[in-house]
C-alpha cells in the first residue's frame, strides 16, 4: 500500500493506493488516525484501492468514530468499485459520507 497526504482548503486529503488488507491495515490505521488527530476535516481518496478487506474497513470505521469524537469530519472520496462493493456489503455506504470528487467533498464540508 502506498499513501500520499496533502493539505488543501483547510482539509487533510489522504490518498491510499493498492491493497488495504491484514498486512497493510495497521499502517493505514496509523496514517488515518494521525490525520484525524489534526482536528481538520479528513478526505480519504480511495480511487486507487485495488482491494480492501475487513481489517481495512475496520481502520476506516475507527477513523470515522475518532473524527466524530473530535467534532470533525471524515469523508470517503472517489471510492473504487471493489472498495464500494465491500462497503455496500457491510452496509457502511450508509454510515460514511461518500463523495465522487474532492471538489464535491470540499462543498459538502462547506
Amino acid at each position: 500500500m502506498e499513501h500520499e497526504i496533502q493539505d488543501q482548503g483547510g482539509c487533510v486529503i489522504v490518498s491510499l493506493k493498492g491493497d488495504v488488507d491484514l498486512q497493510n491495515s495497521p499502517e493505514a490505521r496509523t496514517i488515518l488516525l494521525a490525520c484525524v488527530e489534526r482536528s481538520l476535516p479528513v478526505l480519504v481518496d480511495l480511487s486507487a484501492i485495488n482491494y480492501i478487506d475487513s481489517s481495512g474497513v475496520a481502520s476506516l470505521v475507527e477513523s470515522l468514530q475518532t473524527a466524530r469524537k473530535k467534532g470533525t469530519t471524515l469523508i470517503l472520496v472517489a471510492v473504487s468499485d471493489g472498495a464500494m462493493r465491500v462497503l455496500q456489503l457491510a452496509r457502511l455506504d450508509k454510515v460514511f459520507t461518500i463523495c465522487d470528487t474532492i471538489d464535491d467533498a470540499l462543498k459538502e464540508i462547506g
